[in-house]
């Protein structure tokens, strides 16, 4: 049969297994709902072509003109022009993770404010969103630097050997990162950048940066990044080590209460058998002890007892009577009334039970049951006259327990008391044979009928 505490423990570890496992989860929700936000960053003027060293932001772009540009003649008119009226710029954009997360996947969208011709791009793919006769054509280019105007939708030009693509205000191409083993753009890890780019043709003495980049992107966060779950992990390693402290602990109590309750048998055996001894000097009195041991135990329950506590007062009952062993059989036995000789002997039981009991160190207060039963709470009693509270404690028990079994019992100077008669010894000796309080408990305990009186029937308790 299961415990309360074992339940209680096994309620609280289940409580706590899932507590547990709900931080788990929320741990891994809010890594898992992080990773599909989708973030959205602007970038425009100083913002995008001016480089942010010390900027905290997560995620940062930073666009720059190579040095070396060269010069063009766009002639579409075929005027004759001969000087240069276009120039080239090489752009590299710095995409910077600051963050201790990878990011995904990302695209961004450049948008551009002045005609430009588009001319190569790198690494990755280029949706392009081109403005012709009025309408948008949108086409995607692998690699632009392997573009064939014959395979697209797009208007192009060529110059010089170049094929061109023009793209008016308001034009915009989406930059698509390269996932090929040789120019892997996507993860971008943590702390690390990447650098795709194009080259454009712009008017001389214009550029680009008037354009507006806007950039789209999700982060790929490990769950080990989120401070709950080392808590988690935490709270489930402690939840281990508790419960292989508590099976280790439960086994270990379940040998001691095994050992125990082994050693209260052996103990009991042992004491029943010396008291067997005693019984036998009296047949009048056979079982006296083991029911004022019963008695006692009962009282004792009453008045809060309980565990180990209510074991030992039992076993101090039991021996109440030791002291019997050294009284002569002529005089316990004898069936007629005793001299005053021979009751001071019958007297010194009690003296003799407490000096064999003194020896008794692992029962405490064994020998104080055995030597101070007999003392009565008026101090009429003997064997040393002691009185009210000066009697130990247990002995104030045993005395009730004790009287009790004795008008309870057929004795040879007397019959048994009829159930009645005992109520009313009981209650007219409160106070001067008895403790008051002890003898309540008794009397509660005959009339709730948990203790029967020998007239009274098994059936009847």
């Amino acid at each position: 049969m299961i415990s309360k505490s074992v339940k209680k423990a096994i309620l609280a570890f289940g409580i706590s297994l899932v507590a547990v496992l709900c931080c788990f989860y929320i741990s891994a929700k809010k890594t898992r709902d992080y990773n599909n936000t989708e973030h959205i960053k602007t970038f425009s003027g100083d913002d995008l072509f001016t480089e942010q060293k010390n900027s905290k932001q997560d995620v940062l772009i930073y666009a720059a003109a190579r040095s070396s540009t060269w010069g063009k003649v766009f002639d579409f008119e075929n005027v004759g022009l001969t000087e240069n009226n276009y120039q080239a710029y090489t752009y590299d954009f710095n995409i910077k993770n600051n963050t201790n997360d990878k990011i995904k996947d990302f695209l961004f969208k450049l948008s551009f404010k002045g005609e430009v011709y588009l001319m190569s791009a790198w690494n990755g793919a280029l949706q392009i969103h081109q403005t012709v006769d009025g309408r948008e054509v949108i086409d995607t280019v692998p690699d632009l630097r392997e573009y064939v105007p014959e395979n697209h939708e797009l208007k192009s030009v060529n110059v010089d050997g170049d094929d061109l693509i023009p793209l008016s205000a308001g034009d915009y191409f989406i930059y698509i990162p390269a996932t090929t083993v040789n120019a892997k753009e996507m993860p971008i890890n943590s702390r690390e950048s990447v650098t795709p780019g194009f080259i454009v043709y712009t008017p001389i003495d214009e550029n680009i940066e008037n354009s507006v980049l806007e950039m789209t992107y999700r982060f790929d966060r490990e769950i080990t990044a989120e401070p709950l779950f080392w808590i988690s992990l935490a709270g489930l390693a402690a939840w281990f080590v508790a419960l292989i402290i508590f099976v280790l602990t439960s086994i270990q109590i379940r040998k001691y209460k095994q050992r125990h309750v082994r050693d209260n048998e052996i103990i009991n055996e042992s004491i029943e058998t010396f008291i067997s001894f005693i019984d036998a000097k009296d047949p009048y009195t056979n079982g006296h002890s083991k029911r004022v041991a019963v008695y006692t135990k009962q009282i004792a329950a009453k008045l809060g007892y309980s565990g180990d506590v209510l074991d030992r007062i039992y076993y101090i009952g039991l021996l109440h009577d030791c002291g019997k062993i050294g009284i002569p059989d002529n005089i316990l036995g004898k069936p007629g009334k005793l001299t005053d000789e021979e009751f001071e002997v019958i007297k010194s039981h009690t003296v003799k039970g407490g000096e064999i009991l003194s020896h008794f160190k692992s029962l405490k207060d064994v020998d104080e049951g055995a030597r101070y039963h007999h003392e009565r709470y008026d101090g009429k009693g003997y064997p040393e006259g002691k009185a009210g509270e000066d009697i130990p404690f247990i002995a104030r028990i045993i005395c009730v327990a004790d009287a009790f079994d004795a008008m309870n019992t057929n004795r040879v100077y007397r019959k048994k008391l009829s159930r009645a008669k005992i109520i009313s010894e009981i209650e007219n000796n409160k106070g001067k044979q008895f403790d008051p309080k002890i003898a309540d408990i008794m009397l509660e305990l005959l009339k709730n009928k948990e203790i029967a009186t020998s007239e009274e029937s098994e059936d009847d308790v």
